[in-house]
């Protein structure tokens, strides 16, 4: 066999390589159907661990109505409390809420929760976590979420 001879197999070997990568590339990608799929069940879980976590915080800290979100932001469930303080002769109102969602599936294949938490007015965190559809650690979620819960009722209980 001469030089040209093996220089073309050697092409046509790289070019059936490069083939087979592709087609593995395109079989390991999820279709857009499938995607919004494993989204729609990754949020219903994510939801109801969301909704099971507020309703405890609302349990420890009588006061916290528990409402559930669905709109253009995403779906959770908020826990929320208005306190009003009568010093003097002046009325002072408070408010306070954890909300977490899940926002809604979009152009980037991830699955992503945000949370935000305000005590007596004042913002306390801003959370955030996602991940890619095809690496989601549903778990790894889950545990977020019960930190941020933790987290928000020390910062409540901690306040004036």
């Amino acid at each position: 066999m001469d030089f040209r001879e093996r220089l073309q197999k050697a092409t046509e070997r790289g070019q059936r390589a490069k083939e087979a990568r592709h087609s593995e590339a395109a079989a390991k990608a999820l279709s857009e159907e499938e995607c919004r799929r494993l989204h729609s069940n990754y949020r219903l879980a994510l939801c109801d661990h969301i909704e099971r976590l507020l309703d405890g915080l609302a349990e420890q800290f009588p006061g916290f109505r528990l409402e559930t979100i669905v709109d253009d932001t995403g779906w959770g469930s908020v826990a929320s409390r208005d306190d009003v303080a009568l010093p003097g002769r002046r009325s002072d109102s408070h408010f306070s809420r954890l909300r977490i969602v899940v926002s809604p599936y979009g152009k980037y294949h991830v699955l992503e929760v945000v949370a935000k938490g305000t005590i007596r007015n004042k913002e306390v965190f801003s959370r955030s976590h996602f991940q890619r559809l095809t690496d989601v650690d549903l778990d790894r979620f889950r545990e977020l979420v019960e930190g941020w819960v933790v987290e928000y009722a020390e910062l409540y209980a901690a306040a004036d």
